[in-house]
């Protein structure tokens, strides 16, 4: 794992963006991209305009998504084609919400997309790249702290109540992101120093999410800012 200490978001934007079309470049072939929803994300997708991809070859899908119509305001999907996928030949698969259904049937269904659209080693789906951004509460995706979707052992994407919200939201689980290649973690601004440092220097059980994303085979690289960085004296980052 590398910890990378940027000078400031738009920098951590710049270099997860040069990041990302490297890894997409290094895969031969059709290439998986997870998304994440968020201000840094969302900034990260804009410089990837300026970088030299085979858009063609990119298959995007979403790490977690709320469960709204893929028009509104709130859609992590839309967010991705609004600032990227709209200018680019990507393929991009956005969580099928219905008026008529409910999110665990939506969950059902995205989790079949995914199964048909990831490459699988031994029946075992692996994404080749997978953004993820975390919240103050040390979540991430859309796997919160003591929720349901945290227990779960069975699945590759479900559906989460996530009561502090009073909504569901529809996350990849703890399995899928195990089984990735590369995960990279952006966070940024001071709000973030807190979490940051429970989750790589804490010993809290159970552990926060972010943390436990960590502990599958996936290569996991953290782009994060000074401010970002304000609690880690004690563990060893690379400052870039």
């Amino acid at each position: 794992m590398r910890v990378r200490v940027l000078d400031g978001p738009d920098v951590v934007a710049d270099i997860a963006a040069a990041t990302v079309a490297h890894l997409l470049g290094a895969s031969s072939g059709r290439v998986t991209l997870g998304l994440a929803g968020g201000s840094t994300p969302r900034t990260t997708y804009t410089r990837l305009l300026q970088e030299d991809v085979d858009w063609a070859s990119v298959h995007a899908w979403v790490a977690d998504e709320r469960w709204v119509a893929q028009d509104h305001a709130d859609n992590n999907m839309r967010m991705a084609r609004d600032t990227l996928f709209d200018r680019v030949p990507a393929h991009v698969y956005p969580v099928p919400w219905a008026p008529d259904r409910d999110p665990q049937e939506g969950a059902a269904r995205y989790e079949q997309t995914l199964l048909e659209l990831l490459p699988k080693v031994n029946g075992v789906p692996h994404p080749d790249v997978v953004l993820l951004g975390i919240g103050e509460d040390g979540h991430t995706a859309s796997l919160f702290p003591g929720t349901a979707a945290l227990d779960v052992d069975d699945r590759w994407f479900v559906a989460n109540w996530v009561p502090e919200k009073e909504t569901w939201r529809l996350t990849a689980s703890l399995p899928l992101l195990h089984a990735a290649r590369n995960i990279i973690f952006l966070a940024s601004g001071s709000s973030k120093a807190a979490p940051l440092a429970r989750i790589l220097l804490g010993d809290e059980s159970p552990a926060l999410p972010a943390r436990r994303v960590m502990e599958g085979a996936a290569t996991v690289t953290w782009l994060i800012d000074r401010a970002a960085a304000a609690d880690l004296e004690d563990y060893p980052v690379e400052y870039v």
